[in-house]
């Protein structure tokens, strides 16, 4: 059975959770009740802001495992979430990157989190972290076994990759939604902050009809108005951000500036 859809609207605007590094990365400072605060800080600011759901990610925790990450990894997204859950009451996801989606799953199961993002759902990508096979089979057996409810958000051609062989980008899309079963596809630019092409957009939207198509990279407040009308949904982080730069805590004034833009861009549509 298909996951119900989470969000309270049709068309949600997700704001991002950058974590601080966790127990194990190179970064980590010692104090995990600090990475806790940061994050419940970043959390409450989005959702005191409007936002329609947040997504977690350990985005400090790079240099990124291409799959599994270490169990003390999903032991600290354990507690954060967690933490983010119990005062913050709007649908969460959960991103482990690189592309441990087992893990994402497992974390959603044990915290009641909404949806998981998945960065190589299908097919294969060339990325920092090495050659990142998809994980479907495993990914959806696992899910109907443990989170029946939670969605798997999956991005095509994602950011910082390149798919290892070049095929249309329809076949591509059409495998994803419809053999990968993606509850949502997600279409991010080549790197963290850079936004998809609109020719991308329009080509994603027939290839995938009846799947919601995110704009999951480089949405701002200056280009939401011609961004959001073309999707159904949009995840942001790094604009919300301090001085717009990916991994500083969230600024509440950037926040309220782009949801007011993202919901007169939807008006629009």
């Amino acid at each position: 059975m298909k996951p119900k859809w989470p969000f309270p609207t049709r068309r949600p605007v997700l704001g991002v959770v950058h974590l601080d590094p966790l127990p194990g990365a190179p970064g980590f400072r010692g104090k995990m009740d600090e990475v806790q605060r940061r994050a419940l800080e970043d959390a409450r600011c989005l959702t005191e802001s409007g936002f329609d759901g947040l997504i977690v990610e350990n985005f400090g925790d790079a240099p990124f495992f291409k799959d599994d990450v270490p169990a003390v990894t999903v032991a600290a997204m354990t507690a954060v979430i967690e933490r983010i859950r119990s005062q913050c009451d709007v649908p969460l996801g959960v991103n482990v990157l690189r592309n441990d989606v087992c893990s994402a799953l497992s974390i959603a199961a044990a915290t009641g989190a909404s949806f998981v993002r998945v960065n190589v759902h299908v097919g294969a990508a060339v990325t920092d972290q090495g050659l990142i096979e998809g994980r479907a089979a495993e990914a959806l057996r696992l899910r109907d076994a443990i989170a029946p409810s939670v969605q798997i958000f999956a991005d095509f051609r994602v950011k910082h990759a390149a798919p290892l062989v070049d095929r249309p980008w329809e076949e591509e899309l059409a495998d994803l939604a419809e053999r990968g079963k993606a509850d949502a596809v997600l279409l991010t630019g080549g790197r963290t902050g850079a936004a998809p092409d609109q020719e991308l957009l329009a080509r994603a939207r027939a290839a995938i009809k009846g799947v919601p198509l995110f704009v999951a990279s480089g949405t701002t407040v200056d280009n939401v108005a011609g961004l959001f009308p073309l999707v159904d949904g949009l995840i942001v982080g790094s604009a919300l951000e301090k001085r717009g730069r990916a991994g500083n805590p969230v600024d509440a004034e950037r926040a309220r500036a782009f949801l007011s833009a993202a919901r007169a861009a939807e008006k629009r549509r």
